[in-house]
Protein backbone atom coordinates (compact mmCIF):
# COMPACT_ATOMS: atom_id res chain seq x y z
CA UNK A 1 0.00 0.00 0.00
CA UNK A 2 1.38 3.35 -0.99
CA UNK A 3 0.75 6.39 1.12
CA UNK A 4 2.35 9.80 1.51
CA UNK A 5 3.84 11.26 4.66
CA UNK A 6 5.49 14.51 5.47
CA UNK A 7 9.30 14.66 5.50
CA UNK A 8 9.16 15.33 9.24
CA UNK A 9 7.23 12.11 9.80
CA UNK A 10 9.60 10.16 7.55
CA UNK A 11 12.61 11.38 9.59
CA UNK A 12 10.87 10.18 12.75
CA UNK A 13 10.44 6.75 11.19
CA UNK A 14 14.12 6.54 10.14
CA UNK A 15 16.38 4.34 12.33
CA UNK A 16 18.60 6.62 14.50
CA UNK A 17 21.98 4.81 14.06
CA UNK A 18 21.52 4.80 10.29
CA UNK A 19 21.29 8.58 10.30
CA UNK A 20 24.50 8.76 12.30
CA UNK A 21 26.21 6.33 9.94
CA UNK A 22 25.21 8.39 6.90
CA UNK A 23 26.58 11.52 8.55
CA UNK A 24 29.83 9.76 9.40
CA UNK A 25 30.27 8.53 5.82
CA UNK A 26 29.87 11.97 4.29
CA UNK A 27 32.00 13.51 7.02
CA UNK A 28 34.80 11.07 6.12
CA UNK A 29 34.52 11.98 2.43
CA UNK A 30 34.61 15.67 3.33
CA UNK A 31 37.68 15.24 5.57
CA UNK A 32 39.40 13.29 2.81
CA UNK A 33 38.84 16.12 0.34
CA UNK A 34 40.09 18.68 2.88
CA UNK A 35 43.30 16.72 3.51
CA UNK A 36 43.91 16.36 -0.23
CA UNK A 37 43.50 20.12 -0.71
CA UNK A 38 46.02 20.73 2.10
CA UNK A 39 48.45 18.28 0.50
CA UNK A 40 48.16 20.10 -2.85
CA UNK A 41 49.01 23.36 -1.04
CA UNK A 42 52.48 21.88 -0.31
CA UNK A 43 52.66 22.39 3.46
CA UNK A 44 55.99 22.41 5.31
CA UNK A 45 56.99 22.04 8.94
CA UNK A 46 59.77 24.56 9.70
CA UNK A 47 59.82 23.85 13.43
CA UNK A 48 59.54 20.10 13.42
CA UNK A 49 62.32 18.42 15.41
CA UNK A 50 62.54 15.52 12.98
CA UNK A 51 63.23 17.77 9.98
CA UNK A 52 66.83 18.26 8.87
CA UNK A 53 67.16 22.02 8.46
CA UNK A 54 70.20 21.76 6.17
CA UNK A 55 68.00 21.72 3.07
CA UNK A 56 70.60 22.64 0.48
CA UNK A 57 73.41 20.55 -0.94
CA UNK A 58 75.88 22.14 1.46
CA UNK A 59 78.44 24.91 1.03
CA UNK A 60 81.99 25.26 -0.26
CA UNK A 61 84.58 26.02 2.41
CA UNK A 62 88.29 26.71 2.00
CA UNK A 63 90.50 26.81 5.11
CA UNK A 64 93.56 29.03 4.54
CA UNK A 65 96.07 28.27 7.30
CA UNK A 66 99.26 30.11 8.15
CA UNK A 67 102.09 27.57 8.65
CA UNK A 68 104.94 30.05 9.09
CA UNK A 69 107.65 29.51 11.70
CA UNK A 70 105.80 31.59 14.32
CA UNK A 71 103.04 28.97 14.31
CA UNK A 72 105.44 26.80 16.33
CA UNK A 73 104.95 29.09 19.36
CA UNK A 74 103.97 27.15 22.47
CA UNK A 75 101.28 29.44 23.89
CA UNK A 76 98.97 26.77 22.43
CA UNK A 77 99.76 23.18 23.37
CA UNK A 78 101.75 21.54 21.94
CA UNK A 79 102.08 24.54 19.60
CA UNK A 80 99.86 26.82 17.53
CA UNK A 81 100.13 24.79 14.35
CA UNK A 82 99.27 21.43 15.90
CA UNK A 83 96.39 22.98 17.86
CA UNK A 84 95.07 24.66 14.70
CA UNK A 85 95.27 21.39 12.77
CA UNK A 86 93.47 19.47 15.50
CA UNK A 87 90.61 21.96 15.74
CA UNK A 88 90.34 22.20 11.94
CA UNK A 89 89.84 18.42 11.77
CA UNK A 90 87.14 18.64 14.43
CA UNK A 91 85.43 21.30 12.32
CA UNK A 92 85.57 18.99 9.29
CA UNK A 93 83.99 16.19 11.33
CA UNK A 94 81.10 18.49 12.21
CA UNK A 95 80.12 19.16 8.58
CA UNK A 96 78.04 16.77 6.48
CA UNK A 97 77.39 17.62 2.85
CA UNK A 98 79.89 20.48 2.44
CA UNK A 99 82.90 20.49 0.15
CA UNK A 100 85.94 21.55 2.17
CA UNK A 101 89.42 22.39 0.90
CA UNK A 102 92.73 23.32 2.52
CA UNK A 103 95.24 26.02 1.54
CA UNK A 104 98.48 26.66 3.43
CA UNK A 105 100.76 29.65 3.20
CA UNK A 106 104.01 31.09 4.45
CA UNK A 107 105.87 33.45 2.13
CA UNK A 108 103.81 31.90 -0.68
CA UNK A 109 100.79 29.62 -0.79
CA UNK A 110 99.64 26.35 -2.30
CA UNK A 111 96.51 24.22 -2.30
CA UNK A 112 97.14 21.20 -0.10
CA UNK A 113 93.67 19.78 -0.84
CA UNK A 114 90.99 21.09 -3.23
CA UNK A 115 87.39 21.33 -2.03
CA UNK A 116 86.20 17.77 -1.47
CA UNK A 117 83.72 15.64 0.43
CA UNK A 118 86.38 12.99 1.01
CA UNK A 119 86.91 14.06 4.61
CA UNK A 120 89.30 11.21 5.46
CA UNK A 121 91.71 12.33 2.75
CA UNK A 122 91.30 15.97 3.79
CA UNK A 123 92.10 15.22 7.44
CA UNK A 124 95.15 13.18 6.45
CA UNK A 125 96.34 16.15 4.36
CA UNK A 126 95.88 18.47 7.33
CA UNK A 127 97.87 16.05 9.50
CA UNK A 128 100.78 15.94 7.04
CA UNK A 129 101.28 19.71 6.77
CA UNK A 130 104.38 21.07 8.53
CA UNK A 131 106.06 24.46 8.71
CA UNK A 132 109.10 25.18 6.57
CA UNK A 133 107.75 23.47 3.44
CA UNK A 134 107.77 26.68 1.37
CA UNK A 135 109.48 30.09 1.47
CA UNK A 136 109.50 31.80 4.84
CA UNK A 137 107.27 34.78 5.58
CA UNK A 138 103.57 35.53 5.98
CA UNK A 139 101.73 36.17 2.72
CA UNK A 140 98.17 36.65 3.95
CA UNK A 141 96.95 38.10 0.65
CA UNK A 142 98.39 35.22 -1.34
CA UNK A 143 96.83 32.69 1.03
CA UNK A 144 93.37 34.23 0.77
CA UNK A 145 93.71 34.78 -3.00
CA UNK A 146 94.67 31.14 -3.53
CA UNK A 147 91.69 29.98 -1.46
CA UNK A 148 89.31 32.25 -3.39
CA UNK A 149 90.68 30.98 -6.71
CA UNK A 150 90.09 27.37 -5.65
CA UNK A 151 86.36 28.00 -5.19
CA UNK A 152 85.38 27.05 -8.71
CA UNK A 153 82.77 28.75 -10.85
CA UNK A 154 80.60 25.64 -10.51
CA UNK A 155 80.90 25.67 -6.75
CA UNK A 156 77.88 25.69 -4.47
CA UNK A 157 76.05 28.97 -4.06
CA UNK A 158 77.25 29.57 -0.50
CA UNK A 159 81.05 29.95 -0.38
CA UNK A 160 83.29 30.58 2.63
CA UNK A 161 86.99 31.13 3.28
CA UNK A 162 88.33 30.72 6.82
CA UNK A 163 91.67 32.48 7.26
CA UNK A 164 93.84 31.56 10.23
CA UNK A 165 97.05 33.48 10.91
CA UNK A 166 99.24 34.51 13.83
CA UNK A 167 101.19 37.37 12.30
CA UNK A 168 101.32 40.38 10.03
CA UNK A 169 101.45 40.23 6.25
CA UNK A 170 105.00 40.83 5.02
CA UNK A 171 105.14 39.03 1.66
CA UNK A 172 103.11 38.18 -1.39
CA UNK A 173 102.25 39.64 -4.77
CA UNK A 174 98.65 40.36 -3.77
CA UNK A 175 97.77 42.53 -0.79
CA UNK A 176 95.40 41.20 1.88
CA UNK A 177 92.75 43.83 1.10
CA UNK A 178 92.94 43.11 -2.63
CA UNK A 179 92.34 39.43 -1.85
CA UNK A 180 89.40 40.33 0.40
CA UNK A 181 87.90 42.51 -2.35
CA UNK A 182 88.26 39.61 -4.76
CA UNK A 183 86.32 37.46 -2.30
CA UNK A 184 83.65 40.14 -2.01
CA UNK A 185 83.28 40.35 -5.80
CA UNK A 186 82.71 36.60 -5.94
CA UNK A 187 80.17 36.65 -3.08
CA UNK A 188 82.53 34.72 -0.80
CA UNK A 189 82.26 35.24 2.95
CA UNK A 190 85.62 35.61 4.69
CA UNK A 191 86.06 34.72 8.36
CA UNK A 192 89.43 35.73 9.83
CA UNK A 193 91.04 34.27 12.94
CA UNK A 194 94.02 35.76 14.74
CA UNK A 195 95.91 33.11 16.72
CA UNK A 196 98.10 33.95 19.72
CA UNK A 197 97.99 35.24 23.27
CA UNK A 198 98.33 38.89 24.12
CA UNK A 199 101.88 40.07 24.82
CA UNK A 200 104.71 37.57 24.41
CA UNK A 201 104.91 33.90 23.49
CA UNK A 202 107.73 31.35 23.48
CA UNK A 203 108.69 30.26 19.99
CA UNK A 204 111.68 28.60 18.31
CA UNK A 205 114.08 30.96 16.54
CA UNK A 206 116.87 29.94 14.15
CA UNK A 207 120.29 31.40 14.96
CA UNK A 208 123.85 30.80 13.62
CA UNK A 209 124.30 28.51 16.62
CA UNK A 210 121.15 26.49 16.00
CA UNK A 211 117.55 26.76 17.06
CA UNK A 212 116.73 28.35 20.39
CA UNK A 213 113.49 29.23 22.16
CA UNK A 214 112.82 32.79 23.16
CA UNK A 215 109.93 35.03 24.11
CA UNK A 216 108.72 36.98 21.10
CA UNK A 217 106.04 39.64 20.98
CA UNK A 218 102.79 38.50 19.38
CA UNK A 219 102.00 40.89 16.52
CA UNK A 220 98.62 40.36 14.86
CA UNK A 221 97.22 43.02 12.58
CA UNK A 222 93.71 42.84 14.01
CA UNK A 223 92.53 46.00 12.26
CA UNK A 224 93.44 44.52 8.89
CA UNK A 225 91.83 41.16 9.65
CA UNK A 226 88.68 42.89 10.88
CA UNK A 227 88.44 45.03 7.76
CA UNK A 228 89.01 42.03 5.49
CA UNK A 229 86.17 40.14 7.15
CA UNK A 230 83.80 43.10 7.30
CA UNK A 231 83.78 43.90 3.58
CA UNK A 232 82.71 40.32 2.77
CA UNK A 233 80.03 40.09 5.44
CA UNK A 234 82.20 37.88 7.64
CA UNK A 235 83.67 38.38 11.09
CA UNK A 236 87.05 38.56 12.83
CA UNK A 237 87.85 36.40 15.87
CA UNK A 238 90.79 36.27 18.25
CA UNK A 239 91.88 32.90 19.63
CA UNK A 240 94.16 32.94 22.68
CA UNK A 241 94.11 29.18 23.37
CA UNK A 242 92.87 25.93 21.90
CA UNK A 243 89.55 26.15 23.72
CA UNK A 244 88.75 29.60 22.34
CA UNK A 245 89.85 28.47 18.86
CA UNK A 246 87.44 25.54 19.10
CA UNK A 247 84.64 27.91 20.16
CA UNK A 248 85.37 30.15 17.16
CA UNK A 249 85.03 27.26 14.71
CA UNK A 250 81.77 26.28 16.39
CA UNK A 251 80.47 29.85 16.01
CA UNK A 252 81.40 29.89 12.33
CA UNK A 253 79.78 26.50 11.88
CA UNK A 254 76.53 27.70 13.47
CA UNK A 255 76.55 31.03 11.64
CA UNK A 256 76.82 29.28 8.28
CA UNK A 257 74.14 26.74 9.16
CA UNK A 258 71.78 29.54 10.22
CA UNK A 259 72.53 31.40 7.00
CA UNK A 260 71.62 28.33 4.95
CA UNK A 261 68.34 27.89 6.84
CA UNK A 262 67.41 31.57 6.48
CA UNK A 263 68.25 31.66 2.78
CA UNK A 264 66.33 28.45 2.17
CA UNK A 265 63.17 29.71 3.86
CA UNK A 266 63.34 32.81 1.64
CA UNK A 267 63.35 30.56 -1.40
CA UNK A 268 61.68 27.18 -1.21
CA UNK A 269 61.54 25.15 2.01
CA UNK A 270 60.99 21.40 1.72
CA UNK A 271 57.38 20.35 1.45
CA UNK A 272 55.84 17.64 3.63
CA UNK A 273 52.47 16.68 2.06
CA UNK A 274 52.88 12.95 2.70
CA UNK A 275 50.85 12.75 5.92
CA UNK A 276 47.98 14.86 4.56
CA UNK A 277 47.95 12.93 1.29
CA UNK A 278 47.82 9.60 3.09
CA UNK A 279 45.06 10.72 5.48
CA UNK A 280 43.06 12.19 2.60
CA UNK A 281 43.21 8.97 0.60
CA UNK A 282 42.33 6.85 3.66
CA UNK A 283 39.26 8.94 4.54
CA UNK A 284 38.07 9.03 0.93
CA UNK A 285 38.56 5.28 0.56
CA UNK A 286 36.68 4.49 3.76
CA UNK A 287 33.89 6.92 2.91
CA UNK A 288 33.31 5.66 -0.63
CA UNK A 289 33.56 1.99 0.38
CA UNK A 290 31.08 2.50 3.19
CA UNK A 291 28.74 4.39 0.88
CA UNK A 292 28.83 1.66 -1.77
CA UNK A 293 28.58 -1.29 0.64
CA UNK A 294 26.05 0.08 3.11
CA UNK A 295 23.93 2.80 1.55
CA UNK A 296 23.64 1.25 -1.93
CA UNK A 297 22.83 -2.11 -0.43
CA UNK A 298 20.07 -0.75 1.73
CA UNK A 299 18.96 2.07 -0.61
Amino acid sequence: MKFSRSSRDLKKLAFGPIRLLIGAIYAAIGLGLIFLIIAMAKPFQPFSEDVDNDFTQGIDIMIAMDISGSMMATDFLPNRLEAAKEVAKEFVDGRKSDRIGFVVFEGEAYTACPATRNYDYLKKTIDDVQTGQIDAGTAIGTGVGTAVARLRSDSLKSKVVILLTDGESNKGEITPMAAAELAENRAITLYTIGVGKEGYASMPVNTPFGQITQNTRVNIDEDLLTEMADITGGQYFRATDKSSLRDIYQKIDQMEKNKIIDNTYKKEPPVHPDLFLMMGLVFLFLGFIAEQMILKKHG
